[in-house]
């Protein structure tokens, strides 16, 4: 009798809340034509039932939460990727991507053969001001085991609200016993400009790798000090894997380069309230010193509206790939019980009139998937010299430079951390190391990494092996197998012996990995970034354009025609 009781006050109680939600629902659209008005009436009211029926009659016990959410986000999932629900409990993670704070130790974690490690402190917060180090690896927080607990389960552990006390015990190489340390959680304040200095005597360099809270004003203050304390007379903006952020941001980024009162991006959507068009309220920096804009495939949303404006005004030139075609803008908006949701409501066009939206999610194939804007529908726009620029694919560079690209070898050694445990050991071996941009591997101190990698149990497959491989099933199909075993056997052989060799052969691609990821023991994340640059292809090329100002101004006053039809080549 008991358990029918239970029963039966799930049965009634639950409808009610259902019904409840019903009539929220159908009062937020009142302003809907009456058409409109029946068919969401209609469709809510199906909803409620089902989820009704599902909740009382299914033969496990739901959780409607779960199953509320589960709908939601398969609902939201049909219209794109950037319309999200955002439950209470996670109101703290999409804070952390818009503002860039959170409370925590900071600190980046990761998993390294079951293990949680720190993955990269940061400079001058609780974790790096306690002593802890890039590879110590966590055991216990309050006191409590984490042995069989995931990295993200370690993440939240060990974030919380600022002022509260934590307590680690970690284990470190080199160490004898386990290490305590006791620290307080801080507001911890991502930084977007990890990174900036000199690339000679004359350029400047500026990396951006986020649109958060008061990014403007971050490379506002790298951009003065350039000028004033380096003497920089040319900056090279570095926006590559930048997925975006703030547009507000993006438009501040922009002013600091054009004159007050320039329009810079215009949004348009199906409320008239999002049709605004975003102009230079501040004074800038500078509108006359040469700059050079670094994209490629991760330069999305606010980075897009940055290279595109300052292409669009023939202001910088865009040196790269060809970016990722995002341009499409969110908006978060309330709901109820703490929860929100981020939504999309508008596109943006940046000055030539252009939007840079590469896939069209209205118009969806039959089995659902998304296809890129066809070329017949890409439209030539001017910018503000006449130069012919497309909408419909993301930015297009004004110089296109090649993609850099990682080998086999050294892929396998980064996803299965050895580069990272590596620099573990030689830090625990060496108290101090040169500068940041001087450091550099000796040739034996690259010979112990080789050593190292020794006694480490690893495989990966070369292309070649591949293909080899790929060629014996196919003979083993047609019987010819048995003809060219002997001639099969002794290449492969003669392979895997050469493949011994690769870490030897292919010392230029993984040495820059290594002094990197070294560097970052000493420096942090601005010493990573700062030992890379003097590797960077990419920033090669762009130095080479920001120091020849003519090469630059002929790019920026170069017209040419637009083709017709649209050329893909061109695009990719």
């Amino acid at each position: 009798m008991k358990k029918f009781l239970s029963g039966t006050k799930r049965v009634l109680k639950k409808p009610f809340v259902a019904v409840s939600l019903t009539l929220l629902i159908i009062g937020g659209f009142a302003f809907k034509p009456v058409e409109d008005y029946f068919e969401i009436s209609k469709n809510i009211d199906i909803f409620v039932t089902l989820f009704r029926e599902v909740n009382v009659y299914y033969v496990d016990e739901a959780k409607p939460g779960e199953l509320m959410k589960t709908g939601i986000d398969a609902m939201l999932e049909s219209l794109d990727p950037y319309t999200n629900y955002i439950s209470e409990s996670d109101i703290e993670d999409y804070r952390f991507m818009t503002t860039g704070e959170y409370g925590g130790i900071g600190a980046v974690v990761r998993q390294v053969e079951g293990q949680v490690v720190i993955s990269e402190p940061y400079e001058g917060f609780s974790a790096q001001k306690a002593g802890m180090k890039a590879g110590d690896i966590i055991t216990e927080i309050d006191g409590k085991s984490i042995k069989t607990k995931a990295s993200d389960e370690i993440s939240h552990l060990l974030k919380g609200q600022a002022g509260t006390p934590i307590k680690l015990t970690i284990t470190r190489l080199g160490e004898p016993a386990p290490l305590v340390f006791e620290m307080k959680r801080e507001e911890i304040k991502v930084k977007n400009v990890p990174y900036f200095g000199m690339l000679n005597n004359e350029v400047g360099y500026i990396k951006l790798t986020g649109f958060t809270e008061n990014a403007a004003q971050e490379v506002k203050d790298a951009l003065i000090k350039l000028k004033n304390e380096k003497g920089a007379k040319s900056i090279v903006l570095d926006l590559r894997e930048n997925p975006g952020g703030l547009l507000r941001e993006a438009v501040e980024i922009v002013n600091l380069f054009v004159d007050k009162g320039q329009d810079i991006v215009f949004t348009k959507g199906k409320v008239k309230d999002w049709d605004k068009t975003y102009k230079s309220l501040s004074n800038p920096v500078d509108v006359n010193i040469p700059l050079t804009v670094l994209v490629n495939k991760g330069s999305a949303s606010a980075s897009e509206i940055v290279s595109g404006s300052l292409q669009d005004l023939d202001r910088a030139v865009i040196v790269g790939q060809r970016t990722y075609g995002k341009g499409l803008v969110q908006q978060t908006r309330p709901l109820t019980y703490g929860a929100q949701l981020k939504v999309t409501v508008a596109k943006y066009y940046v000055p030539s009139g252009r939007c840079i939206q590469a896939l069209d999610y209205s118009h969806r194939t039959d089995d659902g998937s998304v296809e890129k804007v066809p070329d017949s529908l890409i439209t030539a726009f001017k910018t503000k010299n006449g130069r012919v620029v497309y909408d419909g694919a993301g930015i297009n560079p004004d110089l296109i430079t090649e993609t850099a690209t990682q080998g086999v070898l050294l892929s396998t050694l980064l996803n299965r951390n050895f580069i990272f445990e590596y620099a573990t050991l030689y830090a625990s071996k060496n108290k101090t190391i040169a500068a940041a941009k001087d450091f550099k591997l000796s040739d034996v101190e690259y010979d112990a990494f080789v050593k190292f990698m020794k006694e480490k149990n690893y495989e990966y497959s070369t292309r070649s092996e591949k293909e080899l491989f790929a060629f014996k099933e196919s003979a083993e199909t047609e019987k010819y197998y048995e003809d060219v075993k002997a001639e099969y056997q002794a290449l492969k052989e003669k392979m895997t012996l050469r493949k011994n060799d690769d870490l030897i052969k292919r010392k230029a691609e993984i040495k820059p990995w290594l002094e990197e990821e070294i560097a970052s023991r000493y420096y942090y994340q601005g010493g990573r970034l700062e030992a890379n640059v003097k590797y960077d292809k990419e920033i090669s090329e762009a130095l080479k354009v920001a120091s020849d100002a003519v090469k630059m101004k002929s790019v920026l006053t170069t017209i040419e025609k637009a083709k017709k039809p649209f050329n893909p080549a061109k695009r990719f």
